[in-house]
Formats: structure tokens, sequence, C-alpha cells
């Protein structure tokens, strides 16, 4: 029984893992039949389930035969309450010749994602008979040839105006030194374009433009956008997709201006046939390049200030953490002095310390956090210091540090400092340094003891160099004699 009971545990998981496996492959490609006649059609279908089909690369060209056309389709089922969509975009191919064709395993980009086929064998025969008994159509169409497409007249096609834009927009149109602008690439399509668009060759563009995009004398902070997908926005009134392509943030190190020149983003753009068939071409490929406008975002110096040229620039707060606030001189404590907020974090600056006898305070451990989200960089940076109480008494640790930086929400100048207090216990180590001091001192009463007369380090060279050649000659002497009675 336990034995059945456990074979019955092990079926159950393995279909369980397959249904998983099955569920997990949202992304796929389905070939065409093994067998077609030469006036058939063979496809090669991306099929997208659970998810928007965003974007897909060029289907690959196969020997032996010829693209005619793509087409798509969509399905939304709904069982026990669950709606699952699926979408499908289908390449069309029209054999050239009799024989046998090797489609070559390949990939396809979809959705970011890649997606591989191990290709097959497709054995063409000769062409099929086509239904002779077609309908006389006094008018002179022939519904047969409006669907398959008439081979004896070229296809004619329409290019349909576009409803979209290439645009780069900032958060701000004027800021401060050291103070972030985020930037956004982005490729904006109205719901209500009918002109079909497809990006292309996006990774060689992007180098291109971020040559040109991206100004000079400032720190940047990538958001590092890996997936292209499309996101509904409302722009006056007008709804869009918006399709991000690059996105960061600038903080200028200096007060020129930032400029962004003109830059274009080369599309693929579809051109639909006049009369859609089947069979035939329904689109052709055609490019165009779209342009974002250029823009300028004024960067103004920061108001009067001794230290303007030094101070961070953000919105930030203190968080703060010590170890312990009571102990005896020459007992070690930890102190964190942890800046977090809104702004260049890896340009937050140390907290500038106050040298005093009290405490002695080492250099601190550093460490930083930066998070990139909607349109601003925010995160903290740690920094932890190791101290060693030397006298006894309370102190006030915002008597030894303090952050001053220039708030760019209040736009004043503002200083963060410790909320801690600490009381320290026992013997001063003044006294403990004078001893060290005064061992030291051995080495300087032995100077009396040594000879003041100055040596020649001439003689000494010469005498070394005349003991190192006696030594060679011995040597070679012993060495010539053994070998001469051997």
């Amino acid at each position: 029984m336990i034995i059945r009971l456990v074979k019955i545990l092990i079926i159950f998981s393995v279909f369980s893992g397959s249904v998983v496996g099955l569920k997990a492959q949202d992304i796929s490609i389905e070939l065409g039949p093994d067998r077609i006649a030469l006036n058939q059609v063979f496809t090669i279908t991306v099929k997208v389930e659970g998810e928007t089909l965003k974007s897909y690369d060029k289907f690959p060209d196969i020997n032996g035969l010829v693209k005619r056309g793509t087409s798509s389709s969509s399905s939304t089922n709904i069982f026990n309450g669950q709606v699952t969509r699926s979408q499908s975009i289908t390449q069309s191919y029209v054999p050239e010749r009799e024989g046998t064709i090797n489609i070559p395993a390949f990939s396809i980009n979809v959705n970011g994602k890649v997606v591989s086929s191990a290709g097959k064998t497709v054995e063409v025969g000769p062409a099929k008979q086509q239904n002779q008994n077609r309908r006389y159509d006094p008018f002179g169409s022939d519904p047969f040839e409006d669907f398959f497409g008439r081979r004896d007249e070229p296809e004619e096609f329409v290019d349909l105006k576009e409803d979209a834009f290439f645009a780069l927009t900032t958060d701000k149109e004027e800021i401060y030194v050291g103070e972030g602008v985020n930037t956004t690439l982005a490729f904006y399509v109205s719901n209500e374009n009918r002109a079909p668009l497809q990006f292309h060759d996006l990774t060689n563009q992007l180098t291109k433009i971020l040559k040109e995009v991206r100004p000079n004398n400032v720190w940047e902070e990538n958001f590092n956008i890996e997936n292209i997908a499309g996101e509904p926005v409302n722009l006056g009134g007008k709804r869009y997709t918006v399709y991000k392509i690059y996105q960061a943030t600038f903080f200028p190190l200096g007060e020129e201006d930032i400029k962004f020149p003109t830059v274009g983003l080369e599309m693929i753009k579809y051109q639909v046939a006049k009369s859609r068939s089947f069979f035939g071409q329904n689109r052709k490929e055609s490019f165009k390049k779209f342009y974002s406008k250029p823009k300028t975002v004024k960067v103004n110096p920061l108001p009067d200030h001794p230290l303007k040229d030094q101070v961070s620039v953000g919105d930030y707060k203190l968080s703060e953490d010590i170890n312990s606030t009571e102990l005896n001189t020459g007992e070690s404590f930890q102190y964190e002095f942890d800046v977090r907020g809104t702004g260049n974090i890896s340009g937050i600056a140390e907290p500038q310390l106050k040298d005093k006898k009290e405490l002695e305070i080492y250099s601190p451990n550093i460490s930083e956090n930066i998070t990139r989200s909607g349109v601003s960089v925010r995160g903290s940076k740690a920094f932890r210091y190791y101290m060693i109480p030397k006298e006894p008494g309370e102190y006030d640790l915002s008597d030894y540090f303090q952050f001053i930086f220039f708030n760019t929400r209040t736009e004043k100048y503002d200083t963060l400092k410790p909320n801690y207090q600490i009381k320290i216990t026992g013997e001063s180590m003044a006294n403990v340094n004078i001893e060290q001091a005064s061992s030291d001192g051995l080495f300087y009463d032995r100077i009396d003891e040594m000879s003041n007369k100055l040596q020649s380090h001439q003689a000494t060279e010469i005498w070394k160099w005349v003991f190192n050649i006696f030594l060679i000659v011995a040597f070679s002497v012993s060495l010539f004699i053994l070998l001469k009675k051997s």
C-alpha cells in the first residue's frame, strides 16, 4: 500500500512539473508542415501567451523560400473566471522550386527574450491543381483571385500617415549646480495610429545616439533600461503608448548649461497593400527616421557660501547609530553617520570633523546604496567611524561631526549634526602618552656613548671590493686544480 502511494505521488509530481513547464513557456515558435506543394505556403509563427506582443526581430531568410508578407491574430479565453490572452504573428514563405529545403536552427528576440527553434527539413512537391469550378462574375471580379491574390498584376501599397514621434524630455527646465535632472529618450505612438511601425537595430542606433546626447562635465546615473515595454500616457487629452529606450539622471559639475542636440531614431515603417490577399504580400518594409527637438536645461550657480564649491547638493536627512554611549577611557566604540535622501549619492562628501584631543577618531569605512526609480535617484551613504576616548567627561558628538549641504527642496544651505552624547569615565590617558614618549628617550640617551668622529664610507667600499675579488680568484683556482686532477 505504501509503495503504491509513493508511486502515485511520483506520477503526480511529474505531471505537475510538466504542467508548470508548459505554463512557463509563454513565448513559442511554431513551424509549418513537413510537406507542401509548390503552390502552397510555408509559415513560421511566433506565439505569445499571457502577455502582449510588444516587439520582435525579423523572421529568418531561408534559401529556397521567399517571404510573402505577415499576418497577426489574437484571442482571449475566459475559463472559471480566469482570463488568458494570446497573440501571434505569422510570416508566410513561398517555395521557389521543388525538392528538399533545409530550415536551419534560428532565434528570434521577442519582447526582449530570445526564443529558439531547432529548424527542420521541408519537402516541396509538385503544384496542386486549383479548383476550376469558378463562378463567372459579370463585373469582371474573381473572388478566388481576390482571396489568393492576383499573381499577374503588381501589388499596390499605400503609405499610411503615422501618428507617432520621438522625443527627449526632462523633468526640470532649470537646476542648480550639482542638482539632478532626469532625462528620457522615448518613442511615442498614438492609440489612433494606423501605420505599422517596428524598432530595428536599436542597440547600434542607441550607441550612436548617446554619443551625441550625453553632455560633458556631468555625473551620470543610468537607469539601464533592458526591456522596452510600452506604457500608456495621456498627452494633452490624447492617449499614447510610450516606449522608453534610454533614461538617466545628470548632475552638472559646473555652471555650464546642459544642451541636448537633435537626434534621430530610424524605425521600420510598413506600407500596407491596397488590396489585401491571403497568399500575397500584405505589407512592404520601408524605413523612416524620427527626430527629437533640441533642448537646453539652465544651470544656476549655488548661492554664496564659504564652502559652496565643496558641499553636496540634494535633499538629505541623517540616520545615525552607535554601539555604546557609556564607556571608559581607552575603550573603543563605533559610530555610524548615515546620509539618506535624493541626490547624487556617489558624490556625497565625508562629514567635516573637528580635531580634538579628547577623542581619537580614525578614518571611516564607507558604504553606499543607490536606487534609481521613477525620475529620481535615491539612496544612502554611510560613514562608520572607529573612535577611542582619551579623557573622562561628557561629550556631544555634534561638536565633532557636521555635514553641510545645499538643500534643493528649500533652496538653502543646511547642516546635519549628530544627536548622540557619550559619557566617559576612568583616568586620563595623557600620562600614558607621556610615559610612551619617555620610553622612546632611551634611544636618545645612548647617543653620548657613540663616537662623534666622521668615518669614510669610501674606504669601506674599497675594502669590500678587494675582498670579493679575492674570493672569486680563490674559487677559480680551486676549480681549475680539481678539473686538472680528474
